[in-house]
């Protein structure tokens, strides 16, 4: 789903990606495919497709690969380049060379702005006050926490995913950056109420379980919900993207978390849930978990119309060598892992999620006080 991150607790580690040994093709470049038939035909010496699969223009050089048609045998040597050709990007990777303070600059400012507004407008009570007013708008619809849950979850959700379904029509008429600036300035908040909401109820309505006293099952929740945050969308590393420092594309990523499930958001999501659902036992945790699941779920169809709509064949060619459930691709051979496959976690933005996510496990005592002292319903 390329979305800003509609998950619970979100981190977004850093920035635009490149590809580094892969052979990747832009979108816009021209492709083409040369094969030598034994017997000649005309119709069929030179064909074009919309992905590269063998030919691609860099750095002033052209790169051709032949095929001696179904008869030839490739070699092992051709084996090894066919499983590390790519047409998606590269995810996750940051260069530091190719940074500019100037832009990271740029990118501080527009956060602090962004947190000083969203701060005045919908947190602090003594400003705008905003947030108050909306929880207690949706609270007056029931008694029931569990309803307020899902209502304030179905809210975001609409939001969230129908401005991601008219990102196309909307980037035509105003542009990159100001449709990210509604799209984010229309999420964050409905996102802080949810998740603030969520933390001072997380202990109501009906105790269904208990659980917590099982032994080995904190560091089971620990663990799980730690690799959760592993699964984040590769878009939010594009902090200068999110930010619309630089302008917002729409991404078709193949490497790295995504060899594992084309949707690891959603993966990472369900994590989630069901973690903080068995820790904590309750209708609360049923029903955001449930809201959250479902509202990722209708992502994952969402997310693969918007990119086939957008790269049409590149897209299909990814989807055939990925899969929705986690390493169901790699099981029936559909994607082959490269050798060094682990280097495509061992960048920048992995590291800056594990420091982040290890700082908001020990943060949670300050999160809960600081969501508790808003006195939202």
């Amino acid at each position: 789903m390329a979305t800003t991150s509609s998950s619970v607790l979100l981190s977004n580690p850093f920035s635009p990606p490149r590809p580094h040994h892969h052979r990747f093709t832009p979108k816009n470049q021209t492709h083409l495919t040369i094969r030598h038939h034994p017997t000649p035909n005309p119709t069929s010496i030179l064909s074009c497709n919309s992905v590269l699969r063998c030919c691609s223009f860099r750095n002033s050089k052209f790169q051709l690969r032949t095929s001696m048609g179904d008869t030839a045998k490739k070699t092992s040597e051709d084996d090894d380049e066919d499983e590390a050709l790519v047409v998606g990007e590269d995810s996750a990777f940051f260069d530091l060379a190719r940074q500019k303070i100037s832009s990271w600059l740029l990118f501080s400012l527009v956060l602090g702005v962004v947190l000083f507004v969203l701060d005045f407008a919908w947190i602090d009570n003594s400003g705008l006050g905003l947030g108050n007013a909306f929880i207690h708008a949706v609270s007056e619809l029931s008694d029931s926490p569990e309803v307020v849950m899902l209502t304030l979850i179905l809210i975001f959700a609409i939001v969230h995913s129908g401005l991601a379904s008219l990102r196309d029509v909307g980037e035509k008429l105003i542009g990159e950056r100001a449709f990210r600036v509604l799209f984010a300035g229309t999420s964050l908040p409905l996102a802080v109420s949810t998740v603030v909401y969520f933390i001072n109820h997380r202990y109501g309505g009906l105790q269904l379980w208990q659980l917590q006293s099982v032994p080995g099952l904190h560091q089971l929740v620990w663990l799980s919900n730690f690799i959760s945050f592993f699964f984040l969308y590769p878009s939010t590393f594009n902090l200068l993207e999110v930010a619309a420092v630089e302008k917002p594309k729409m991404h078709l990523w193949e490497t790295g978390i995504m060899r594992i499930t084309r949707h690891p958001q959603m993966v990472g999501q369900v994590m989630w849930c069901l973690a903080h659902t068995i820790w904590i036992g309750n209708s609360v945790a049923v029903a955001a978990s449930l809201g959250l699941i479902g509202h990722h779920l209708f992502g994952v169809w969402n997310g693969d119309r918007r990119l086939a709509i957008r790269y049409g064949e590149a897209f299909e060619d990814v989807k055939r060598r990925t899969s929705v459930i986690p390493f169901a691709a790699i099981l029936d051979g559909r994607q082959k892992l490269p050798k060094d496959y682990y280097k495509e976690f061992i960048r920048v933005p992995y590291l800056t999620i594990t420091a982040l996510t290890l700082g908001a496990y020990f943060a949670h005592p300050l999160m809960q006080a600081a969501s508790f002292r808003l006195h939202w319903e």
